[in-house]
């Protein structure tokens, strides 16, 4: 039996002839992030190889990784292959569980009354210290939310990494996956069943509590979540024209799920609106106050996939925008999740480059809110224009040269122990390819309501990068309205927000079900003039 021996954590794995790396990596529950899916593109789930038989170097990762990595021991571990004992050395950067995840939620909107959910069942069904858990089953990371059900107050919380990562960063890689797979689907259930349980225990057990005291539970995700959590078919949104299996709100057994909560409790499940735009948008709806506020008003949930409402005259309107997941830093060179190290803030000024870096660690790349602030300093500066094209004659810090891609060095070598970290054309193509999605999506809403941006009354961003992310930074790169930065409000997880409401009050629950009827449905890529718009959108400006 050929062995696999993981440091710095010592895991010695049995596995097989040519099985590659990261599945023998995932066959022992250890989430590696593959952002591409697989592809032998995004790099995040680089490993060296300490020693011992591997196969030949692909072409993906000479192009990914280039060849003075791969002389160090680099490699991907999605694209080698094991061939004799091997020894490896997993990075604290490439585990999917090392990140900053952000499940603070906003207070819940006035007119929100708790306990009212109680009755749906019956009184009797609850002791008076029964709890009930939420869940915001996001794409990238889970939050959990233990509620006291009589009281409505958060016991604790918590969120970890969504382990389905492992299998791709966005919805699509994980649909694909269960095109490709006869048991991809079951995979992703399975894996994902296993965080909630084991996010549940832990939210329990140091509350003292016991997880079979959750009595009842609302979990909401986008479209593709909730069907892979279920047991749905993903195929149909896999292909066009997008439509869920299933749109109406659900109750499921707790134990027919297989969570190890209450054996009578039950998990209620938000309803869809489209394709892509899913019961954590409803739950973003009801949790941010975007339904009691007056005027017109423009919602973004920014995640890998963007979903974004607008509201204006009795008239709701939503689409979702394939962002991707730049902004979470994957398809970026020196892209990183939200982990210590990573750069989050970012000031260009007089031909100095100033950052601050996630528990001010010595800089290990970008994450998204520091990505978002360097393209808005770049184009600020001029060391890009407004195509993305670098230029040429900006001081020492444009890195050129025979076989080298053009890239701006945001910081030196010299300045952190030998680890220089650059920003490419490529990866400003990324960013355009991102803000034009969301850019795009907004104007087709606008069009759609027959106004224009000067007429929103206030923008509200959701999301765990929405959260951290400069609005300033958004407007210069044109990713958002150009309209007074006073307008915007950063609302934190109000899909968990949404979520912890869903759970205690059968009315909001109601109204949940009533606003998802009568959302117009917009299917971007359906748009006569999408196509257009988005060349356009891809502009900064």
């Amino acid at each position: 039996m050929i062995e696999l021996v993981i440091e710095p954590l010592g895991n010695r794995i049995p596995c097989t002839y040519r099985q590659t790396i990261i599945d023998a990596v995932r066959s022992v529950g250890i989430t590696i992030c593959a952002t591409c899916g697989g592809q032998g593109t995004c790099g995040h789930c680089a490993v060296i190889v300490i020693h011992g038989d591997v196969s030949t170097p692909h072409i993906s990762e000479e192009n990914t990784l280039g060849l003075e990595k791969i002389k160090s021991g680099w490699r991907l571990a999605c694209q080698t292959t094991i061939q004799g004992n091997v020894k490896i050395y997993l990075p604290p950067e490439s585990f999917s569980s090392v990140h900053r995840l952000q499940v603070e939620t906003a207070p819940s909107p006035i007119g929100y009354t708790p306990g009212s959910a109680l009755s749906q069942y019956g009184q009797t069904r609850f002791g008076s210290s029964a709890i009930g858990l939420a869940v915001d089953l996001g794409t990238t990371k889970i939050a959990a939310y233990l509620v006291d059900i009589e009281s409505g107050k958060t016991i604790d919380q918590s969120g970890v990494i969504n382990p389905q990562i492992s299998y791709g960063e966005d919805v699509i890689a994980r649909i694909n996956h269960t095109f490709k797979e006869a048991d991809g689907a079951e995979n992703l259930q399975k894996i994902v069943v296993q965080a909630l349980n084991s996010l549940a225990g832990e939210l329990c057990g140091r509350t003292g509590k016991n997880i079979r005291d959750i009595e009842d539970a609302v979990i909401v995700g986008n479209t593709a979540m909730h069907h892979l959590l279920i047991g749905l078919s993903v195929r149909s949104l896999g292909l066009s024209p997008y439509v869920p299996t299933e749109k109406k709100a659900l109750d499921i057994p707790a134990r027919q799920l297989g969570l190890d909560f209450s054996p009578y409790a039950n998990v209620h499940f938000l309803p869809n609106i489209g394709g892509f735009v899913g019961g954590d948008h409803v739950a973003m709806l009801l949790g941010s106050g975007m339904l009691e506020k007056e005027g017109v008003i423009l919602g973004l949930d920014i995640g890998t996939n963007t979903e974004i409402s607008l509201i204006v005259n009795g008239a709701h309107f939503a689409c979702s925008a394939a962002s991707g997941p730049a902004f979470e830093g994957a398809h970026i060179r020196y892209g990183l999740r939200a982990i210590s190290g990573a750069i989050e803030k970012i000031i260009i000024h007089n031909e100095r480059v100033e950052y601050k870096t996630i528990d001010n660690q010595p800089p290990k790349g970008l994450c998204g809110s520091g990505i978002l602030d360097l393209v808005a300093q770049m184009l600020r500066s001029g060391i890009i224009d407004r195509k993305g094209s670098m230029i040429d004659s900006y001081f020492d810090r444009i890195r050129m040269g025979k076989n080298i891609e053009k890239a701006f060095i945001v910081v030196p070598a010299d300045q952190n122990n030998g680890f220089e970290i650059t920003f490419s054309r490529k990866d400003v193509n990324e960013i355009q390819l991102a803000k034009a999605a969301i850019r795009t999506g907004t104007s087709l809403l606008l069009r759609h309501a027959e106004i224009s941006e000067q007429d929103i009354t206030k923008v509200v961003i959701a999301g765990a990068f929405g959260t951290y992310l400069d609005v300033q930074s958004g407007m210069d790169i044109g990713m958002f309205p150009q309209i007074s930065k006073g307008k915007f409000l950063q609302v934190g997880n109000a899909a968990g927000t949404g979520a912890k409401m869903a759970l205690l009050s059968l009315e909001r629950r109601k109204r949940a079900e009533e606003l998802a009827r009568h959302v117009t449905h917009v299917e971007l890529t359906k748009e006569k003039n999408f196509s257009s718009m988005f060349a356009r959108a891809l502009l900064f400006d």
